[in-house]
This record gives C-alpha cells, structure tokens and sequence, in this order.
C-alpha cells in the first residue's frame, strides 16, 4: 500500500476533516496511481518531463484541496478546489493524449468496459482509503481508462463541492464579512 493510505489511517485519529472529503480520498487515489502509471507505462529518460508533469498535476490536485480545507476564508477554500479542479483537468488531459498518441481506444463512457470501471469501487467503507483494486491494471488500454473515469469523476465531485461552497458563502458570508459584523456587535453591545 502507498504511503497516502497509509496517512490517512493515521489522521482518521486526528482532526483532519478533509481527510473525510470523497474530493480528497480520489484525489489521493489518482496521485498514487499516476506514480504507479507513469513507472510502468512511461519509462525511459525521453518522457521524464511527462512523467513529472503529470505526477505533479496529480499532486497539485490532492495538495490544493488539503490547502484550501486549511485555510479560514470559504472564498480562499473555493479558489483553491478551482485550482485542484484545473490541476486534474491537466491530468485528464494527459491520458486522453496518453490512448490518442499510441492510437489507442479511449472508451465512451456507456461502453460496457467503462461502465465496468466506474462500477469498481475504488473506496470502500468503513477504510475508504483502501482501493478494491489496489493497482492500477496492468494492461495500458484499461489503466488509462481507468484513470481518465476517475479523473472524470474526481472533477464531477470538485465542481459539486465547489458549488455547494459557493452556495454557502451567498447564504452565511466570507471570513472578512463576518469578522466585521463580529466587531460592530461587539463594539455596540459594550458600553
């Protein structure tokens, strides 16, 4: 097992709210297993660059979430989903050149492979940090598929969380907003 899942049992004892977060679970799931990809199915000095590009773009998307959870401004928070959002776009982005490069068959999404993919529960109660597949496949048709569903899915997610967000900011208000109407209630209930 990856060291992510490993920190995630680890934190589920800890107040690391976001680890509780499907955005982040996938996310965790889609940096390791592009590690994993990119060993088996990029090797060689020439695709290094490709390699760290999208391994990075992997990371960006966990590590923005993590972030943006952290901070104590909701705009602030939403701003760095967005940036997550984008990150694992870019990496979508890689496989579908990954397939279309080696003229390889990206799968529709209500083919039967496909819909055989985004029935696998990549987590699972009550350790959902545990994939059911613990690897990606070994085949690279499949595993390139396999990523782009979750990608796909991850930022399906993303743009729900960020739309909820954004849903609360217009009922409740930002951080600065509401720290002034802290201070005027504040400042006219002392005298």
């Amino acid at each position: 097992m990856s060291s992510c899942y490993t920190d995630f049992v680890e934190a589920n004892n800890s107040s690391a709210g976001y680890k509780y977060l499907l955005t982040y679970q996938y996310s965790c799931v889609i940096y390791d297993f592009t590690v994993e990809f990119c060993n088996r199915f990029l090797p060689g000095r020439e695709l290094l660059r490709q390699r760290d590009q999208m391994t990075q773009a992997a990371r960006s998307g966990k590590q923005n979430i993590v972030e943006g959870y952290e901070l104590q401004s909701l705009e602030s928070y939403i701003k760095f989903l967005g940036i997550a959002k984008g990150s694992i776009k870019e990496l979508l982005e890689d496989y579908e050149d990954f397939l279309r490069q080696r003229k390889l068959n990206l799968w529709d999404k209500d083919e039967l492979k496909m819909r055989e993919l985004r029935d696998l529960r990549v987590l699972r109660e009550p350790q959902p940090h545990i994939p059911q597949i613990p690897h990606i496949p070994y085949d690279p048709v499949a595993a390139a598929n396999f990523m782009v569903m979750l990608c796909q899915k991850t930022t399906y997610l993303l743009e729900k969380q960020i739309e909820s967000l954004r849903e609360k900011f217009i009922n409740e208000g930002g951080f600065r907003e509401n720290l002034f109407k802290e201070r005027l209630k504040r400042k006219y209930t002392i005298k």
